[in-house]
């Protein structure tokens, strides 16, 4: 959308309440040693989210096509604080764009839905901010290959946030223990990310007053809003949202705006999988994606739903990544370990979840779990210590501390370097989430050269990139 198209459906939505014109003035502090930081996208998740960059940086603005978003973030409590103490208010914007054109923000927190991550991303790039990104990053394998263009061109730090690669106590120690060889041979990695969401034949609905529904489809094709009868409590202030639409908290139902459970939860078990594998370089990665089943609750044709009243992205589904190495990553939504990833190799196993690592080979080293089910704190386990060294977290973090992704972002800004989820090896990861949607909705094999990004046929590889709704094209790289 250009500016002045912008600034005239803004005049013609005037009547909404709590979106602020471009004119209005901008605040002028002194300036500070802190980061100056924006939240794109108000929602649950990025307004809960958000308050791990309270107190690290100044959050001074927020942007969001929803004023009742924007009216929640403004209540929320996290912020800037004035000189007595008390939270300044944020500035509050409908188009993401204001945020980019204010030369006092240093850095954006995307958290809107999938469609979206890449185009504000690029142009946030382009107007010199800093970008942490919320996962999967991407909604296409064309878009990570021009996102990776748009972070090498205009050098800023890039998080993707992809909080697994941080989880010391769990998925860096299992992931630093295949890279060891303390499992022998890797043979095989099991990614449990657990059953999709269904729901019934949903009518067609009034799209709520506080939601501008044009501009939230965004790139993606136009479509009837639907949405039960039936409302839950959206936010703790009390918003009521339909249980099930095609907006806000229940998008991931939909391949029109991302990939469902397989890029949802596959971008934070197929990230460890394949760290631990040591594939995330350029030109790595599998080359064949072997479909073995899949279930959906509306029929498909050629890889494309042909009903629209309900959600299309897949509800079961078992698939393998097949390596060069011989090595299988299996992506599936029910196994005997249950969700989480079962690390398999010549010397034993272990299975990793959001809360321990189970399996003799880390019990071998001192691994314990505590009473709670959680694993045992690596600072606490003087035995843990002596197989797992400090320096061996250093190879997430490219020699900078170990700390939270949050803090590992702001720490980039203000020293330099890469941060610990970098968008080249997220990318890498990325493509084999894609790759197994791919296999997932036309139901077959995939093959996949990783060198020249290509697949084995011509229809697979028309799944590649999506045609953008036209005044929502994405950026151009100047």
């Amino acid at each position: 959308m250009k500016r002045r198209d912008f600034l005239k459906q803004t005049a013609a939505l005037a009547a909404v309440p709590y979106f602020l014109s471009s004119s209005q003035p901008l605040r002028a502090e002194a300036p500070s040693d802190k980061v100056r930081l924006a939240l794109i996208g108000s929602g649950g998740r990025g307004c809960g989210n958000v308050w791990g960059f309270n107190g690290i940086t100044d959050i001074v603005a927020a942007a969001d096509v929803d004023s009742s978003h924007l009216n929640y973030a403004q209540q929320a409590g996290f912020g800037k604080k004035g000189p007595d103490g008390k939270k300044l208010p944020l500035d509050l914007y409908k188009h993401y764009r204001e945020i980019l054109d204010r030369k006092d923000i240093d850095a954006v927190y995307i958290a809107t839905p999938d469609h979206w991550h890449t185009a504000i991303s690029i142009e946030a790039l382009q107007a010199g901010k800093h970008v942490f990104c919320e996962k999967p990053l991407t909604l296409t394998i064309a878009e990570n290959q021009l996102i990776r263009e748009a972070y090498k061109k205009y050098d800023r730090v890039f998080q993707v946030g992809s909080q697994r690669r941080c989880q010391r106590d769990v998925f860096m120690i299992a992931i630093i223990m295949c890279r060891k060889g303390m499992l022998g041979e890797m043979k095989r990695i099991v990614c449990d990310i657990g059953n999709h969401y269904v729901c019934p034949p949903l009518p067609k609905a009034e799209v709520p007053a506080e939601l501008d529904y044009d501009f939230w489809l965004g790139q993606a094709p136009l479509a009837d809003y639907v949405a039960s009868p039936e409302t839950v409590d959206y936010f703790p202030g009390g918003i009521k949202r339909p249980r099930h639409c095609r907006t806000h908290s229940t998008f991931r139902g939909w391949y029109e705006y991302n990939g469902g459970k397989l890029t949802d939860w596959g971008a934070h078990f197929i990230d460890s999988a394949m760290l631990a594998l040591n594939e995330t370089g350029a030109g790595q990665g599998p080359t064949l994606i072997k479909y073995i089943s899949s279930e959906h609750r509306v029929p498909f044709k050629d890889g494309y739903p042909t009903e629209f009243d309900r959600y299309n992205t897949a509800v079961k589904f078992k698939l393998e990544c097949l390596f060069p190495s011989g090595v299988v990553i299996e992506v599936c939504s029910d196994s005997n370990d249950g969700t989480g990833v079962l690390f398999e190799g010549t010397k034993g196993r272990i299975h990793a979840n959001l809360e321990r690592i189970k399996g003799k080979p880390y019990e071998d080293i001192g691994g314990q779990l505590l009473s709670n089910g959680y694993a045992k704190p690596y600072p606490d386990n003087p035995e843990l210590q002596k197989h797992i060294l400090p320096e061996d977290f250093a190879q997430f973090y490219k020699g900078k501390k170990t700390e939270g992704h949050k803090e590992n972002f702001v720490t980039c800004i203000k020293e330099g370097g890469e941060p610990v989820s970098d968008v080249n090896s997220t990318v890498q990861i990325m493509n084999v989430c894609h790759l197994l949607g791919i296999a997932d909705r036309l139901g077959r094999d995939v093959v996949w050269d990783p060198k020249t990004e290509t697949t084995g046929d011509a229809q697979s590889q028309s799944f590649l990139a999506r045609e953008q709704r036209k005044g929502y094209e994405l950026p151009k790289l100047s």
